[in-house]
């Protein structure tokens, strides 16, 4: 479905594009300002900049899918947090994987959900986000940051970001779309892949899915 593309461009550290080789002083400030920002304020902030993107470049909406990525990528990727998303999705199996089996599953999971969603991007238009009041403490460090997108035509979309905040800001590591989770998802079929063929049988997997998503995107250059 085209919504969880949005979860991914959304937000959700502070990273920005390379600063330009006349501005070398940018980024660190840049970078500085996203991490003291709210969790609320930092997924408004970063999905109005994706968005704003994805509007006004003309390959991203023709379907480049190189282009796309690598927004993903840049702006987005920083603000996940991938460790904790994949040994949610993984389960009890995560405490049995050596080192290198966690390094790569991260790695190909990480994989798997920008070439997942991010195809759905370019099909982004009108949508209007309705961002919900943060219900938190001042001490908190987990937190829900709720939204809803509104679709011409169609029935408004919930998307709900379960977000941690570590020592570089707020990152998410769960995001539940139309009261469905992401990690819960993955985790149903990862579960059934380590019972068959074993914690390496599901990394075999998630590199032969990433093969098949990059062989099917690379037309889209």
């Amino acid at each position: 479905m085209n919504i969880p593309a949005v979860l991914l461009a959304l937000v959700l550290a502070a990273a920005a594009l390379p600063a330009a080789a006349d501005a070398p002083a940018a980024a660190p400030a840049a970078g500085a300002a996203v991490r003291n920002l709210d969790p609320d304020a930092l997924v408004k902030s970063v999905s109005n900049e994706v968005l704003d993107i994805i509007r006004a470049d003309k390959e991203i909406q023709a379907g480049n899918g190189r282009k796309v990525v690598e927004l993903v990528q840049t702006k987005v990727l920083p603000h996940f947090d991938f460790e904790r998303m994949t040994a949610l999705a993984v389960g009890a199996s995560w405490r049995r994987a050596t080192p290198d089996q966690r390094h790569q599953l991260v790695s190909e999971f990480e994989t798997l959900l920008v070439r997942t969603y991010s195809s759905g991007l370019a099909a982004y238009r009108n949508q209007v986000i309705d961002y919900k009041p943060l219900r938190s403490g001042a001490d908190d460090t987990e937190v829900v940051v709720k939204s809803e997108v509104k679709q011409p035509g169609g029935q408004p979309v919930t998307i709900d970001y379960r977000m941690e905040k570590l020592t570089d800001g707020w990152k998410v590591f769960d995001v539940s779309i139309g009261g469905v989770s992401l990690v819960t998802t993955y985790r149903d079929s990862f579960g059934q892949e380590v019972r068959q063929n074993g914690i390496d049988g599901l990394i075999r997997t998630l590199v032969q899915k990433n093969q098949q998503l990059a062989q099917g995107q690379s037309g889209a250059r």
